[in-house]
């Protein structure tokens, strides 16, 4: 499979002698999943920074949405000064950046300046060392990210000079796979297949979904950190050529009451000398597969509720979870059916776990990273998955239900052993502080629904 619009370094210097590229982004994801970095030059980019990296003030994998300090974290903070922490690119990620002019990216993974390890609290760290993981085990992860989203007729600017409110979705009618629905949105949708095929990330489909403005664009499978940054630049690319647009797109898990969420569901197999290692002799229902299915699925599930802030890190991500919603309510795993919080699909080679419970609002490193830990550790201690599960989910009472708050994940993943184990004592206390600040945050916040259920009636 051809991938257009990927870079050497030797083809950036080619379309920087002959003017085609004039500015090289670089950056890296924050504990958010958010993109930070710089805008070089392109010719200093290729003096300076392809030998010697960047750096950035180390307060950015500690700030808060609003990129405000938070007081609290070990790894940095004012008593010792917000240092630099060092971006080395990873030059298997550079690429032209077709939705902008003349411009080039590349991802990069932060380093500490003294020791030049991999800063190990940073999301695309945190799942490197999982792919090492698998890699001692005989095994690579191949990974698709499924994401969804709403188109607004608004701009960004004009929601948030609104207060998010009267807000215009781009569609009328339900359009879940509408042709005529998905047309009036294809000079956004269009653009943007386009724009990322030519970017490096080849593209399947994509389509409307199942509420007012609601659409869904699939990207191609890779190992699974190709497909984190897939995933994230996918974000970038909808942002900013709606942004081009005077329109605007949000990943919001629940953006409004009586409107399903936006999901991500994140789909993994393991593949050992080329070959899907999912399929196998072993008979579940209607599924051929191994030991090794068994295994993973089984750590997956298992760990799933400890290290559930990974799947649905907001506030906002638990309003998502509503029965009869599309999204799961319950634990269960089932055989091609969406009312499971985990779907196993195709078959032969194309056998995989698709897990259905993380939000469009999670970051794809730390949700793939909890996911791999999970089932690595079920192959490692050859954990069994509880009994397949036939018919609907949502009306199972005896089914163990997802944490139904963001607090309830917390406690979770605090008082989790295996997460302390799994990521390591400063990985786990530094998610705990974060976590904990975005709770506290909405705490103290009074909202709109306080105002209209208290001003006048209390």
């Amino acid at each position: 499979m051809k991938v257009y619009g990927m870079l050497t370094v030797e083809e950036l210097q080619q379309q920087v002698d002959t003017g085609d590229i004039e500015t090289v982004i670089v950056v890296f994801t924050d504990l958010y999943g958010r993109f930070m970095g710089e805008r070089f030059d392109a010719e200093f980019f290729l003096e300076d920074v392809v030998e010697n990296g960047t750096h950035c003030c180390d307060y950015l994998v500690t700030v808060d949405m609003e990129m405000e300090p938070v007081n609290g974290y070990e790894y940095t903070n004012w008593e010792r000064g917000y240092g630099d922490f060092h971006l080395v690119p990873d030059f298997s990620t550079l690429r032209k950046i077709s939705w902008l002019e003349r411009s080039a990216m590349v991802l990069c993974d932060v380093k500490e300046n003294k020791t030049h390890e991999l800063t190990e609290v940073a999301p695309r760290s945190i799942l490197r060392k999982q792919v090492d993981s698998a890699k001692e085990l005989g095994f690579i992860a191949k990974a698709g990210s499924e994401l969804e989203y709403f188109i607004f007729q608004n701009s960004f600017q004009e929601a948030a000079e609104n207060g998010y409110t009267e807000l215009k979705p781009a569609g009328w009618y339900v359009e879940d796979y509408h042709s005529l629905q998905g047309t009036r949105e294809e000079h956004f949708n269009g653009a943007v297949r386009r724009h990322l095929r030519d970017s490096g990330i080849p593209v399947e489909n994509s389509k409307g979904e199942a509420a007012l403005g609601q659409h869904e664009l699939n990207v191609r499978y890779a190992e699974v950190l190709t497909m984190a940054d897939r995933h994230a630049l996918y974000k970038q690319c909808l942002k900013e050529v709606a942004e081009q647009q005077e329109i605007s797109v949000t990943f919001m898990s629940k953006y409004k009451d009586g409107q399903p969420g936006s999901s991500c569901h994140i789909h993994l197999s393991l593949w050992k000398n080329e070959k899907n290692a999912f399929p196998g002799n072993l008979t579940e229902g209607p599924i051929e597969c191994s030991e090794t299915f068994r295994w993973f699925l089984g750590g997956w599930i298992k760990y799933l509720p400890e290290l559930m802030v990974f799947y649905a890190p907001t506030i906002n991500s638990y309003k998502r979870y509503e029965a009869k919603s599309w999204a799961p309510t319950r634990m269960a795993w089932c055989h091609d059916n969406r009312t499971a919080g985990f779907r196993v699909v195709g078959q032969g080679p194309s056998l995989r776990i698709e897990c259905r419970i993380p939000g469009a609002d999670c970051n794809p490193y730390l949700a793939y990273a909890a996911a791999m830990a999970s089932g690595l550790d079920g192959i490692r201690n050859k954990t069994e998955p509880p009994p397949m599960f036939e018919g609907d989910v949502y009306s199972a009472d005896d089914l163990p239900e997802v944490p139904k708050s963001l607090q309830e994940a917390l406690v979770l993943f605090e008082q989790s052993e295996f997460a302390l184990t799994a990521f390591s004592n400063a990985v786990h206390q530094h998610y705990i502080h974060f976590f904990r600040t975005e709770v506290e945050s909405f705490g103290a916040a009074i909202t709109d629904w306080e105002l209209k259920r208290y001003f006048e009636i209390i």
